[in-house]
């Protein structure tokens, strides 16, 4: 066991020469101490939870010798007052010195100064009420040992030394295909004991190494002696391995043919004929009472006219009796390249409750589109643009919510990023449940960048500065920029202004998305209105757009933060359940 504490550099230097002289093929262990967890922290030189990168997608080479370094941290409480203590910290130190703290281990320290503070004051009360003077520090430091309260970091543990029984975190790469960290166990310094959580730990030979491993620090041992095999052996040997050999090639051969099989066979592809057409009066008796809701309209989706208007484009039709949503591509031809059937095959592999259902495409020249789940209640704009619709809090979490979840899913599928997420791409169901739609099927995007309309500046409100300035970026420059697009619509939602709502000023979409692109500080936002929303989603809008993708939270950060100050729970829900569908039912 090889204990390590230094700076992240100086882990990687230690493991390349660990690596070069074999000590990294699982007869030792390195323990990396790094309490704070900086090791893990994402930043422009790695990703987060890969300590081993010395660049965003890029492998060192030292992701297979990592597989034996295990990182502690401190463990990070849970209980509601920390997370609570955590958020007001960030918002005062903001608010009252001008400092941008982020959600961190290292604001653990703090909440240990309070404990440290609440201890002493505790036990001085004791001892003014006892008599004692507050002079008397002996007696003072007596009363504090082998006590125990609940803290802000909750429960606080003296020993008889009067230091404090600590929490820790063990991580270890636990999927090491993707090379990324997780918590593998938590140290309960009050119990002496680790629970493990159940995930593994990618040991080289299968287990943990041995305490005197055999042939490495007693050479001398008989049992050492490198005899040679018998013929026997060596041909028995040789026989088993040519078996197993060919039968995972034969496995290898079969799962290449099968895939080979799903990509002719094109189960994706619709022909034009197979859609029908026409008013839905007309396939009312044959799609039965599933059209009952979408009658009310035939389309969903928005799109900025030049007089500030919205206009639907997105059509619907009729496939199998059910009716669908139909997005027709500017493009005169689709060649079906293999990246275009792998990315057909992926869109059909997709199935989540907060992502529109890919149902198929036709390629049948002049009408090249996407056929997806159709969803009546219109996209998420079209709602917020209703003043009919009275959008309590809960239900505005609840839309959020749902957008954070699909995009979540979204990142950690094979599709990867969004890359045009905004509210008209945000489409709600007959359950209202709210999914996002217009994702994945790179090959069939046109490029409109070369234009210089109304209406596509309007679609670019939402789009992240480093995008407008390079058109394209790696997938985890995209996912930072879904961050930012996000952000730009939780700003929708709590003000239902329109997108990028700015107080006092009245500026075209044009204007706005070339003072984002030029990023000149300070840099050029929307508008917060805390009178009108809690300052923990003023904060997260400002974490979602902040200038440096770095400093953007990814969609499983945004899961916690929303569950924090999302306080109104779940006990009136099916109360305003109840509410929220009839007051929407028409």
């Amino acid at each position: 066991v090889v204990y390590l504490c230094g700076p992240l550099e100086m882990l990687r230097q230690i493991m390349q020469l660990a690596q070069q002289e074999n000590l990294t093929n699982g007869d030792y262990v390195f323990l990396y101490l790094d309490v704070f967890g900086e090791s893990l922290r994402g930043d422009s030189a790695r990703d987060p939870f890969k300590p081993w990168q010395q660049s965003p997608g890029q492998d060192s080479g030292l992701r297979e010798a990592f597989q034996m370094v295990l990182v502690i941290t401190y463990y990070e409480p849970q209980n509601p007052e920390y997370q609570n203590f955590q958020t007001q910290l960030i918002l005062r130190a903001k608010q009252k010195f001008g400092v941008q703290l982020n959600y961190s281990l290292m604001n653990l320290v703090a909440g240990c100064f309070y404990d440290g503070m609440l201890l002493y004051a505790m036990v001085l009360n004791e001892t003014l009420r006892e008599g004692g003077s507050k002079k008397n520090a002996t007696h003072i430091i007596e009363k504090m040992r082998d006590r125990k309260f609940q803290g802000v970091t909750g429960l606080v543990s003296m020993d008889s030394n009067n230091d404090r029984d600590t929490d820790f975190n063990l991580w270890a790469m636990s999927n090491t295909k993707t090379g990324k960290y997780e918590v593998v166990g938590h140290y309960s310094g009050v119990e002496k004991q680790i629970h493990w959580l159940g995930r593994p730990i990618p040991w080289v030979k299968g287990a943990p190494p041995l305490d005197n491993p055999p042939c490495v620090f007693d050479v001398d041992d008989p049992s050492c002696d490198k005899t040679p095999l018998s013929m026997l052996a060596i041909v028995a040997l040789g026989t088993g391995l040519t078996f197993v050999m060919f039968g995972i090639s034969s496995f290898l051969i079969f799962r290449s043919l099968m895939l080979e099989k799903e990509l002719a066979s094109m189960l994706w592809r619709i022909r034009w004929d197979e859609l029908q057409f026409g008013s839905p009066e007309r396939y009312h008796k044959a799609a039965g009472s599933r059209l009952t809701l979408s009658l009310r309209g035939s389309s969903y989706g928005s799109l900025m006219t030049t007089h500030g208007k919205y206009q639907i484009f997105a059509n619907t039709g009729h496939f199998k009796g059910n009716v669908v949503a139909i997005k027709h591509i500017n493009k005169k031809r689709i060649e079906l390249t293999r990246q275009v059937l792998f990315e057909l095959k992926h869109m059909r592999d997709i199935q989540f409750n907060h992502l529109t259902r890919f149902i198929g495409a036709c390629i049948d020249p002049p009408n090249i589109c996407i056929i997806t789940e159709y969803c009546p209640r219109g996209s998420l704009q079209d709602v917020l643009e209703n003043e009919s619709i009275n959008l309590d809090w809960m239900f505005r979490y609840s839309l959020i919510n749902d957008i954070v979840k699909g995009m979540a899913f979204l990142h950690n599928s094979i599709i990867g990023h969004h890359g045009s997420l905004k509210s008209s791409n945000c489409v709600v169901d007959s359950r209202f449940v709210l999914k996002i739609t217009d994702y994945g099927l790179a090959s069939f995007r046109s490029p409109s960048d070369n234009e210089d309309t109304h209406a596509l500046y309007a679609k670019k409100l939402w789009t992240a500065p480093e995008l407008l300035q390079k058109g394209h970026l790696p997938t985890p420059g995209m996912q930072k920029a879904d961050v930012y697009s996000f952000g730009i619509i939780v700003q929708e939602v709590a003000l239902r202004n329109g997108p990028f709502y700015i107080e006092g000023m009245d500026l075209s979409p044009k204007e706005i998305v070339q003072k984002v692109r030029n990023s000149q500080k300070p840099f050029f936002r929307p508008s917060i209105d805390i009178g009108v929303h809690s300052e923990e989603l003023a904060v997260l809008m400002e974490r979602c757009w902040a200038q440096e993708p770095a400093e953007r939270p990814d969609f499983s950060q945004i899961k916690i933060f929303i569950r924090r100050f999302n306080k109104e729970g779940s006990t009136s829900i099916l109360d305003n359940l109840l509410s929220r569908m009839e007051q929407y039912a028409n």
